[in-house]
């Protein structure tokens, strides 16, 4: 036990120097994990990591799934519903059929069925490699988006896909019927399960009596309660988190304090970043077990059947989105569609990021290792070998590539005419108009009487004067300078103040509460002013 603690404490080390290292280099840090996963999988102190599959599917999978659904906009998330279905669930399944066919063709050993369980398991892509790698690149929302939204749904669908097809490599049959009716069981009554588990933890947060801490707690335990309530009756536990997660997502201003909603981001933040590099690390260091389990005759054709394999699911994946894009035009006959372009760009770059990650990985690992007959499962190694040459090879190549294809491409956004600044500006100036307005109309007494509320008003009245410079283009360069000096003066100004609380706390006669409330308070006022002004920060 203590040496694992100190196995997983270095490798926590290691990844928080990865990731460093990847902002510093401008490299998607997902890529550079992987990689020095790989290398240090050779290093003979850390050969006895191993993955448990219960470990990525029980104790990593819920919070991430539940946390990119916290995350998704649904006013996003369903204008482009169409889409996302399409590609979560229509490409995920053809992918599976392309892969089960081309492998069982390929590899004398694969039957049909082993081969749907490889094109289960490496169909579904991974959001945390694509939003990873297009944090540093210029891309139209609806790209974003669309690749959130599929990567929320497509897990579902994949594993599916891998349980029916599982039974079927155990079995020895299938039965095209039986299978279409259970998937859809699953599938509804999953997101049945999340939904009641979140209308539950939705009346624990709002009708009783808790604290942020409390929140935050309550938070981690519904996506595990989800995931688990809906796989102990056989149903979609993925489907299950994305669903309840999204239903308290929508919510999360009617019954949490803005106490538990700030702390609550940071410390899932937190939380979310080391399961991702810790999964992303595990994928490297597992390689080398894998290699060793294939021995040196097999893996020479293992490389060539991976190789094959992947090129073959880059292929599907691109043919697909256009295959979706054609059929978006085609219905527009129809009905009325989300997009109405027809910029073939976009297939393209949704295509290309198709990079495979954590939910390839898990199903892979849940293959067990021999039947309940004790007979060795049929092409374990070799499947599990494909599965990371895959991942290996999604996430290096195209991973690489992604940002160098979209500044080739040049993609206009075709959805914001105005620009993001522009929109800032015009809800700003309406806040600060909404509050004026109020001001004047119920609290004409404490204006003139109350010199608090007097200095609302001037701050609010010098905003509105600021702001209606900015949209005079002429004073637009201008009022820039000015915010560009108000960030440097507030910058000074909130660094000399926390200066003087340090010093006021070495007096005996100032409590020590106090100073950490005006120093959060302090905190509060610089993430509110890079919140106005988080585009030139980043």
């Amino acid at each position: 036990m203590h040496h694992l603690i100190i196995q997983y404490t270095f490798l926590l080390a290691v990844i928080v120097f990865v990731v460093m290292l990847a902002r510093k280099i401008n490299i998607s840090y997902p890529i550079l994990l992987v990689v020095s996963g790989l290398f240090l999988g050779f290093v003979p102190a850390l050969r006895g990591i191993e993955i448990e599959p219960e470990m990525i599917f029980v104790i990593f999978l819920p919070p991430l799934l539940y946390e990119s659904a916290w995350s998704t906009s649904w006013k996003d998330f369903w204008k482009w519903r169409r889409m996302i279905i399409s590609f979560a669930s229509l490409i995920v399944i053809v992918t599976s059929c392309v892969i089960a066919e081309v492998s069982s063709h390929l590899i004398p050993e694969f039957t049909l069925a082993s081969g749907f369980l490889l094109g289960a398991i490496i169909s579904p892509p991974d959001a945390v490699s694509a939003t990873s790698v297009l944090k540093n690149v210029k891309i139209p929302k609806r790209l974003v988006t669309i690749l959130e939204g599929e990567s929320l749904m497509n897990d579902a669908a994949s594993l599916i896909v891998f349980s029916f097809a599982m039974k079927a490599v155990t079995s020895g049959k299938f039965v095209f019927t039986a299978a279409a009716s259970s998937f859809v069981i699953v599938i509804v009554m999953g997101i049945a399960t999340g939904v009641a588990v979140a209308i539950i933890f939705y009346a624990i947060h709002r009708y009783l009596p808790t604290t942020t801490n409390i929140d935050i707690i309550l938070t981690f335990i519904t996506p595990y309660a989800m995931y688990i309530i809906a796989e102990e009756f056989h149903f979609s536990g993925v489907l299950a988190v994305v669903s309840g997660g999204l239903f308290l997502s929508v919510r999360r201003h009617s019954f949490l304090s803005h106490q538990s909603r700030l702390q609550g981001i940071n410390v899932w933040e937190a939380i979310s970043f080391v399961l991702n590099g810790f999964v992303f690390m595990l994928i490297g260091l597992e390689f080398p077990v894998i290699i060793k389990n294939l021995g040196p005759s097999g893996l020479k054709t293992a490389v060539t059947y991976s190789a094959i394999i992947a090129g073959v699911l880059i292929i599907t994946r691109l043919v697909s989105t256009f295959g979706a894009f054609w059929f978006t035009i085609f219905m527009r006959k129809f009905i009325k569609t989300a997009d109405d372009s027809r910029d073939w760009k976009a297939p393209v770059i949704l295509g290309w990021a198709g990079m495979r990650g954590v939910v390839s990985l898990a199903a892979a690992l849940s293959i067990p290792v021999a039947f309940h007959s004790g007979e060795a499962f049929p092409n374990r190694n070799l499947i599990l070998f494909i599965t990371f040459s895959v991942i290996l090879v999604t996430l290096i190549l195209q991973g690489l590539t992604l940002p160098f294809l979209i500044k080739w491409l040049n993609m206009q956004d075709p959805d914001h005419t105005v620009s993001y600044e522009e929109q800032q500006n015009r809800v700003r100036k309406k806040l600060s108009m909404l509050s004026l307005n109020i001001l004047n109309t119920k609290y004409q007494k404490e204006l003139e009487e109350n010199e608090m509320v007097m200095a609302i008003k001037t701050r609010l009245d010098a905003d509105i004067e600021l702001l209606n410079d900015w949209d005079k283009q002429d004073n637009r360069h201008q009022v820039d300078d000015y915010f560009d000096d108000y960030k440097i003066i507030m910058e000074e100004l909130l660094d000399e103040q926390r200066k003087m609380l340090k010093n006021l706390n070495k007096k005996e006669n100032i409590n020590n509460e106090l100073i950490r409330q005006q120093l959060t308070l302090l905190d509060l006022e610089e993430e509110k002013m890079r919140q106005h002004f988080i585009n030139d920060v980043e």
